[in-house]
């Protein structure tokens, strides 16, 4: 089975953040400028928070909050589930359609040292299955 590790060499393990100071407006500029569905918030080096696409959706919209005034930490998603270099990419995609999230941190300890996301494990799922019907089929 593979890993989390082995998919974040092949991917790189480029984290692209903002902090909990930082406006929605500037998280969603960050978001566009890197084609990225979600932002790790960090503080001070450590992990506080996600922002999503669908936090945005769900949270500011719905509650009429402005995306030049409010502040990520009031609206990230602070209870953020991650992974560990050596969880599988099947655990992920499991603890993905269990708790219905898209992204997921890779810490190794307090460290973070990349992020997956649905789309990585679906290309990566797809590529397997290429391996497998060009070896075998």
């Amino acid at each position: 089975m593979k890993t989390v590790k082995q998919l974040l060499e092949k991917k790189g393990r480029k984290i692209i953040s903002a902090g909990p100071d930082d406006t929605l407006y500037q998280a969603l500029a960050l978001m566009t400028q890197h084609d990225i569905g979600a932002l790790l918030v960090m503080e001070g080096g450590s992990l506080v928070g996600i922002f999503s696409e669908r936090d945005f959706a769900r949270k500011s919209i719905l509650y009429g909050k402005s995306s030049a005034e409010t502040r990520l930490r009031d609206m990230m998603t602070a209870r953020v589930h991650h992974v560990s270099l050596e969880e599988t990419l099947e655990g992920c995609m499991a603890l993905m359609s269990d708790k219905h999230i898209r992204h997921l941190p890779v810490l190794e300890g307090d460290q973070v040292v990349g992020v997956i996301s649905a789309s990585d494990l679906i290309r990566e799922s797809l590529s397997q299955e290429d391996f497998v019907k060009h070896q075998f089929g």
